[in-house]
This record gives structure tokens, C-alpha cells and sequence, in this order.
């Protein structure tokens, strides 16, 4: 087999690479010029196609031709680019394929939204220059698209392992799950709101003061309201202590009497109420939102106010020096008050200084230009009225009356964007005040302005259902135009067959290369033995010569020998005479079921001819059949 792929190799180069011959049959000398940035920029274009992934670039024995055409091709197929153009590449193809593929090629990259021109000439000539951009795009186009299908796969077969299988950090968090989901549940269930109290049964609720059924309800949870502090940790209650006593010694009379008040309300509230048993102690959280939720907001302006009336009542009671220290307070509290206020209308006012300023700047600069424009106006006025003469009189006169009567227009123009401006805005006005429904009329334009929205919302309403049923109507077609394009038309069949035909035709005729290359191989390899055979029996003969004829005995040996050999030679020819005999009655045998198959394939087609013919003439008359039962 190796030697049938070197005679290949050999005939396919051979056949490409034919020396020039001139008129005397001598090879010519061909001067080939190599262009160095060409060179550079083919070696870059096979390294990008080596980065890529497309190794057959390695291979020294391809033509750079095929090397860039078969990376093109590559890069094409790898980026998963619909260009439904059969992009067939195939090492030392002949001109026309090489033809066809670079036009299918250049007609592919405009389809692919490519930045870079390219020309089927530039790729038969080898021009780099310009290949070199549309090989660098087609590389990172494949290796975007390998990058994208290769997270894609990731990601899927990722989710097939999770289905079936799991990790260890997956198990151990599944098999620690359960307990601490127990445990959280017990925590739960541990630290939930308990009632320790009870409210008295005495009390009515009906008729109770709001403000004590509040501080009741508090109680019941264990929770003080107002002056005092709630049910806390003993840590908790000795930093309180410690902050009472800081206070206390600071002169805050006013708090402990607040305190001492709160604690008499509190024990007054807790006389009546009894210890909560069973499961009167513990309640929903639910439960205890909605009663901390409900009405806080008056719970808490009631306890403000509450506090700041107790303080007053307070502050009415204490000595001069603490009346004096609080109104000094109060008094820099209101001066600073004044104070903040006097700064802010200062800002204000310095801010709207410098707006007006601004304005003022403006107003300057634009009235300098107005007296600039009408000083050049006064001169040019000068300059034509001292150009005025007898015969421009009328001309000057007309044209003054002209200007005037631009100016006249111009300042109608003015006025007439004025009025649209303000006949916009009122526009606008009613507009909104129409979306908004804040427009005062008759109750017939209310209703009809109701029925107007009634009915826009009914439309909106069906164009979004009609929306719908189109957008599942088109995911149908799609779904049903799919199935369609999956089946094969007879276009396509017939296409399928030819293709093929031509391959059984290709490998056909491969084989019988093949077969002949073979056959070749075995008849050379049977007259090498031959003549091998005749030389060692020529030179036996002519090294045993001398020895025989030395004497009468060996010279009969001898020629015994040669009589022997002889005989041999003749057996062998006769052998071969009868072989040939044998191989030419086969071949005749052959091409006569050869001829006999031909002529069975002449009347299958003729038969088929007859037979679509017979079928148009009746697909003629069931016509006329059809048309005549129509016809009344």
C-alpha cells in the first residue's frame, strides 16, 4: 500500500509540476522574485490559523494555497454561520475548483457582515497583504464562537451531572441541612413572645380610657411604656441605674419626679392582673404585630404630647435658678433659631444677587451690540444717503420701503411666535388638565370623557389578547414551517441523488485507479522475478562454462543441465500460455454479461420512457375528464 500512495504522490506531482520546455526541448529557467512583506504576512496568517486551532497549516508539504484556503473554509465552519453555500475544500483540486471555492468563499464573507473586502483574484494570486485582515477577523470570529460553545456545553453538561449525580459539598450541606433546620425551628419555638400577665377581668374594655387599655396590653408582655424603661437584663438595668444617678446629680429633679409617677401608674395597672399559666403565656407573632401595629401612630402622638404637658406641669414647679438656666436655654435655642433663619435668607438673597447680577451682565453686553449694530447702522445710513443722486432717488426710495416693510414682517413674525407660544401653553394647560380630570364642564362631557376611557381600555385590552393569540399563532406556523422544512422536497431528493451518483462515480473511479495501479504493480513485480530468475540462470550457466567443458563426462552433465533448465523454462511458459488462455475466455465471459447488462439497462430506460409517457397522456385525459364533468 505504501508503494501504490508513493506512485500517487509522485504522479499527482508530476502532474503539477511540469518543467517548462522551450523550442529545443530543454527546461527553461524561471527567475522567481519573492516579495518580503508578502512572505511576513503569510507567516502571520498561518500563525493566527495555528493559534486558532487549525493545525493542517504545519504540514510543509501543502501549498500555501491550500494551507489559507483550508483555514478560510475552517474558520468558516467553525463559526457556526448559516451561509447555506457548500463550502467543500479538497487539497490539490484542479483551477475550476479552485475557482468555484474562492468566489463561494467571497461571496460568503459579505453575508458574515465581514469589515474587509476581498476579491476571488486575490485569493488565486496569493495576495497576503489583503488576506491577512479577513484571516485575522475569521480567527476571532471562530474563536468567539468556540469560546461561546464551549460555556454553552459547560454549562449543559453541568446540569446533566447535578441531575444524576452531586459532590461532596452538596451532600454535606444536604445531610447538615436537616439539623439546622431543626435547630432554627427549636430557637423559634424557644424565644417567642410569652404573656406574663393577664388582664383584670374587671375591666371593660368598651369603656375604658384608650390610654390605659395601651399600657395594659403592654404589661401583659412584659413591657413598661413611657417615663420608665422596659423589662430589660440586669446588665441592662444597672447601666440604666448608672445613668439615673449621673442624671440625678446633674439636677434632673424633674425626671425622678416623671419616674416615681410612672412606677406609681404601673403598680396601680399590675394590681389587678395575674400571672398568665399554660398557654396563655405564649402567642403568635402575628398576634403581636397586629397588637403593637394597631392605631401606633395615636399611641405615639398621645405619648408625646402626654410628655411634654408632664414637663411643663414640671418645669412650673421648680426654683428660680432652674427657671433662669432654662430660659437662657430657650433663649439661645431662638437665637440660634434667628440665627439659621437670618443666614438662610442671606444665602437666598446672595443667590438671587448673583442671578441678577448675571442678567445684568447679560443685558449689558446685549445692549453694547444693539448700540454697536445701530452706530453701523447710522453709518451705513450715511454712506447711502450720501450716495444718493437724481437718478438712484426712486431706487433708494424703493429700496428703504422694502427694508421697512422686512422689518415690519419680522417684527409680525415675532409676535405671531409669541401668541402660538402662549396659545401652545394654554393648550398644554387644558390638556393635562383634561388627563388629570381636574377640568370643570358639564356632567354629559364627564360621562362622555368616562365612556371615551371605558372604550380605550376595552380596545387596549383586546389588542393585548389579539397580540397574544397572533404571537402563539406565529410560534404554530414557525413550529409546523420547521417540521415542514425537515422533510426532503423532490428537488432535494433529486439533488441528494445526483450527489450521490457523483460520489459512487468518484469512488468508482478511484477504485478502478486503483485496481490499474495494483494490476501494474503485479505484472512489473512478475518480470522483475523473471529477468531475476534468467540472470541467475545466465550466470550459473556462465560460471559452471568452464568447468564442464574440461571434460567429456561434465560436458554431458553439463548439458543435461541445460536440458533440465530448458524444459523448466518451457513448463513455465506453457503454464503462463494457459493462464493467458484462461484469463482471456473470463474476459470474454464478462463482456458478454457486460453486453447483455447493457442492453437490459437500454430497455429499463426506454421502458421508463414509455412509461412517463404513458403516465402524461393519462394525467392529459384525466384532465379532460375532470373538465368535462365540471362543464354542466
Amino acid at each position: 500500500m505504501s508503494l501504490f500512495a508513493e506512485a500517487t504522490k509522485k504522479a499527482a506531482s508530476a502532474r503539477f509540476k511540469q518543467p517548462q520546455l522551450d523550442a529545443e526541448g530543454q527546461e527553461i529557467e524561471v527567475d522567481i522574485r519573492e516579495d518580503e512583506e508578502q512572505n511576513v504576512k503569510l507567516r502571520e496568517s498561518i500563525d493566527l490559523l495555528l493559534a486558532a486551532g487549525y493545525f493542517r497549516a504545519r504540514i510543509k508539504g501543502l501549498t500555501p494555497f491550500d494551507k489559507i484556503v483550508g483555514g478560510m473554509t475552517w474558520c468558516l465552519q467553525a463559526s457556526n454561520f448559516d451561509v447555506d453555500v457548500d463550502l467543500l475544500f479538497q487539497e490539490n483540486s484542479t483551477i475550476g475548483q479552485k475557482i468555484a471555492l474562492t468566489e463561494k468563499i467571497v461571496a460568503v464573507l459579505p453575508r458574515m457582515k465581514c469589515p474587509h473586502r476581498l476579491e476571488p483574484h486575490q485569493i488565486q494570486g496569493l495576495d497576503f497583504i489583503h488576506i491577512y485582515p479577513v484571516i485575522q477577523w475569521l480567527v476571532k470570529l471562530a474563536i468567539a464562537t468556540k469560546e461561546e460553545m464551549g460555556d454553552y456545553i459547560r454549562t449543559f453538561s453541568e446540569s446533566q451531572f447535578n441531575k444524576e449525580h452531586a459532590t461532596p459539598e452538596d451532600e454535606e450541606f444536604n445531610s447538615r441541612k436537616e439539623k439546622a433546620v431543626g435547630s432554627l425551628d427549636q430557637v423559634k419555638s424557644t424565644y417567642k413572645p410569652q404573656r406574663r400577665y393577664r388582664k383584670p377581668t374587671s375591666m371593660d374594655v368598651q369603656t375604658a380610657d384608650e390610654e390605659v387599655l395601651v399600657h395594659t396590653t403592654l404589661l401583659e408582655y412584659g413591657r413598661r411604656y413611657g417615663a420608665g424603661s422596659s423589662l430589660k437584663s440586669e446588665k441592662e438595668g444597672s447601666l440604666e441605674a448608672k445613668r439615673k444617678a449621673v442624671a440625678a446629680s446633674r439636677g434632673g429633679g424633674a425626671d425622678d419626679d416623671a419616674r416615681a409617677d410612672e412606677e406609681r401608674r404601673i403598680k396601680a395597672l399590675m394590681k389587678g392582673m395575674a400571672e398568665a399559666e399554660g398557654d396563655e403565656m405564649f402567642v403568635s407573632s402575628a398576634a403581636v404585630g397586629s397588637i403593637v401595629g394597631l392605631q401606633s401612630a395615636e399611641i405615639q402622638q398621645m405619648a408625646s404630647e402626654y410628655a411634654t404637658k408632664h414637663a411643663d406641669l414640671v418645669a412650673g414647679k421648680k426654683g428660680d435658678k432652674v427657671m433662669g438656666a432654662q430660659a437662657h436655654k430657650r433663649m439661645v435655642a431662638a437665637l440660634q433659631k434667628q440665627i439659621a433663619a437670618q443666614q438662610k435668607r442671606c444665602q437666598e438673597a446672595k443667590e438671587k444677587h448673583d442671578v441678577l447680577y448675571e442678567q445684568y451682565a447679560a443685558a449689558q453686553s446685549k445692549l453694547e451690540e444693539v448700540e454697536a449694530y445701530g452706530s453701523k447702522i447710522a453709518e451705513e445710513m450715511a454712506k447711502l444717503n450720501a450716495l444718493e443722486t437724481e437718478e438712484n432717488r426712486d431706487v433708494l426710495q424703493q429700496l428703504r420701503s422694502l427694508v421697512a416693510m422686512n422689518e415690519s414682517l419680522k417684527k409680525q413674525e415675532q409676535q405671531f411666535k409669541a401668541h402660538c407660544k402662549e396659545e401652545m401653553a394654554r393648550l398644554e394647560e387644558t390638556v393635562a388638565r383634561l388627563r388629570s380630570g381636574e377640568l370643570e364642564g358639564d356632567g354629559e362631557d364627564q360621562e362622555r370623557l368616562a365612556a371615551i376611557r371605558q372604550a380605550y381600555e376595552a380596545d387596549k385590552e383586546r389588542l393585548q389578547k389579539i397580540k397574544a393569540l397572533l404571537a402563539r399563532k406565529n410560534r404554530e406556523i414557525a413550529l409546523l414551517q420547521r417540521k415542514i422544512d425537515e422533510v426532503p422536497s423532490r428537488t432535494e431528493l433529486a439533488q441528494y441523488q445526483r450527489r450521490f451518483i457523483e460520489l459512487y462515480n468518484q469512488v468508482a473511479a478511484t477504485l478502478t485507479e486503483t485496481k490499474q495501479f495494483y494490476t501494474l504493480y503485479n505484472t512489473l513485480e512478475d518480470q522483475k522475478a523473471f529477468m531475476e530468475k534468467e540472470a541467475g540462470i545466465l550466470n550459473t550457466i556462465h560460471d559452471k562454462f568452464d568447468i564442464a567443458m574440461s571434460t567429456e563426462k561434465n560436458k554431458e552433465l553439463f548439458l543435461q543441465q541445460v536440458q533440465q533448465i530448458l524444459d523448466g523454462v518451457k513448463e513455465d511458459r506453457e503454464q503462463l500460455e494457459k493462464r493467458c488462455l484462461n484469463e482471456k475466455s473470463e474476459r470474454d465471459r464478462l463482456n458478454g454479461i457486460f453486453l447483455e447488462l447493457v442492453e437490459k439497462q437500454r430497455a429499463y430506460y426506454k421502458t421508463v420512457r414509455d412509461f412517463q409517457e404513458e403516465c402524461r397522456k393519462n394525467e392529459v385525459l384525466l384532465a379532460k375528464l375532470k373538465a368535462k364533468g365540471a362543464a354542466p
